[in-house]
């Protein structure tokens, strides 16, 4: 039987969760499927780093790139993935989804993290679950909190079901 090869790329702005993302997907996930990590830094390797100190995978299954230049607004290239996924977080205020952007608009699964802050940073859930809604028309979103692995049953239902994924 051939092997499946899933290539799940995550974007998002400078501290919103993607790397406590890739953290929480890897320890979940490595039990059924072997999985690989490519991060992709500006300027240094600190994503890998991070994954390999936290030990979400065995080191050789962990590889920092460097790409240079300033990327802090950018996206990945959605070529470059079977699966989308773009991570937000409250600190940044309700407006985020209602604003738009590619990420928001056409990722495969947009990602609302940090949900515990919301009453913080004076930042509706209710007005971020209307607006991804309007903003992504009928495309999936879910709300996370990371530090408690809430809402990350559903984000890898979401790899899996999105992504056929057979249990090795």
């Amino acid at each position: 039987m051939d092997k499946q090869i899933l290539r799940v790329g995550i974007g998002g702005p400078v501290g919103s969760g993607k790397t406590a993302l890739v953290d929480a997907l890897c320890k979940e996930m490595s039990q059924d499927y072997q999985i690989g990590v490519v991060t992709n830094d500006i300027y240094t390797r600190e994503d890998q780093q991070f994954l390999i100190r936290s030990q979400a995978l065995p080191e050789e299954r962990i590889l920092g790139v460097e790409t240079g230049g300033d990327n802090l607004s950018a996206t990945f290239s959605p070529e470059l993935a079977d699966l989308t996924i773009y991570v937000i977080d409250v600190s940044a205020g309700d407006k985020i989804p209602r604003k738009g952007g590619p990420g928001i608009t056409r990722s495969d699964l947009l990602v609302i993290n940090k949900i515990d802050l919301a009453p913080y940073v004076g930042a509706s859930l209710d007005v971020m679950d209307s607006d991804a809604r309007k903003m992504r028309g009928g495309h999936p979103f879910v709300f996370t909190n990371l530090k408690t692995a809430e809402g990350l049953n559903k984000v890898v239902g979401f790899i899996v079901q999105r992504g056929l994924l057979n249990v090795t």
